[in-house]
């Protein structure tokens, strides 16, 4: 659950009607990103950081100067930081303050949210295909399935995706992207019913999605590649807006086939939102009796 929709924490003082006015939710997450900087502060000892230890402590772990001295900034501010004061800070400051503190990738990606700023440095979205996984895929035919990461490129799939996407196998990697074939000439592009609807609903996922990868080169590569290729794109992507991923209904029109409608669901491979498994199953009979001619042939 992100910070903006947990209860906020209530201020110092009531309001009028006698009841605690809540905290502000950006408030809220400087209160949270100055607790964490102290807990991180206070786990680490002075000789893990090569720093002598000398005289009585009386406070655990580093002392606030040290940790400004290790990360090369001023030690009022990095005071008014741990102190959850409203300072502007810069990627580059928090990339040196989270080395200084020996943040691991998902501390670092914490902080990175408290702050509500973008790691020049982010942990990328592993898109390794595990062997299970692939043999889920092969499991679900006559239903295509495929593995779909959070920027819309193809992963893996199973063979009855294909009649689908067409072979992607003569495609090159940067073309295997679902939005990408969805705004250019392309097989998917020519069998999708509701093409215009489903390109929409495409556009405000992936700039939803976008929010936690802007700072990220491939990221900012396909939304160029898309905005310079597609006059149709550029104009959704103008629009501003956002959605989430969910579930629903797609309908292919396919030569071989004929008309297919299918309910789609996809399964999140991980503990966040990034690959998830897309399975399409039948919402009739006639299109089960279609996908299995379809795989016999």
């Amino acid at each position: 659950m992100s910070l903006s929709t947990v209860p906020a924490r209530t201020a110092a003082g009531d309001g009028a009607d006698g009841r605690s006015a809540p905290v502000a939710a950006p408030e809220a997450r400087r209160h949270e990103l100055a607790a964490f900087l102290r807990s991180r502060r206070e786990r680490i000892a002075p000789d893990q950081v090569g720093l002598p230890v000398t005289g009585r402590r009386r406070t655990p772990g580093l002392r606030r100067e040290e940790v400004a001295q290790l990360a090369a900034v001023g030690v009022t501010w990095y005071t008014w930081l741990e102190q959850g004061r409203d300072i502007q800070v810069s990627a580059q400051v928090l990339d040196a303050v989270a080395r200084a503190l020996l943040l691991d990738r998902s501390e670092r990606a914490h902080l990175f949210a408290l702050a509500a700023a973008d790691d020049p440095s982010p942990v990328l979205e592993c898109a390794t295909v595990t062997p299970a996984v692939r043999l889920m895929l092969d499991q679900f035919g006559p239903m295509p399935a495929a593995v779909v990461n959070s920027r819309y490129d193809v992963l893996a799939y199973n063979h009855a995706y294909t009649h689908i996407v067409g072979d992607l196998e003569a495609m090159p990697f940067e073309g295997r992207n679902l939005i990408w074939m969805a705004f250019t000439p392309s097989r998917f592009q020519d069998v999708l019913v509701d093409v215009e609807v489903e390109r929409e609903g495409m556009v405000a996922r992936f700039r939803s999605a976008m929010a936690d990868h802007s700072a990220e080169p491939a990221w900012k590569a396909l939304l160029a590649r898309l905005r310079q290729a597609s006059p149709d794109f550029e104009a959704a992507w103008e629009r501003h807006e956002v959605q989430r991923p969910g579930n629903g209904v797609k309908r292919f029109l396919i030569p071989e086939a004929g008309l297919l409608s299918f309910d789609y669901t996809g399964l999140w491979l991980g503990p966040r939102a990034g690959s998830r498994l897309i399975v399409y199953t039948p919402r009739c009979e006639e299109t089960r009796e279609r996908m299995e001619a379809l795989a016999a042939a």
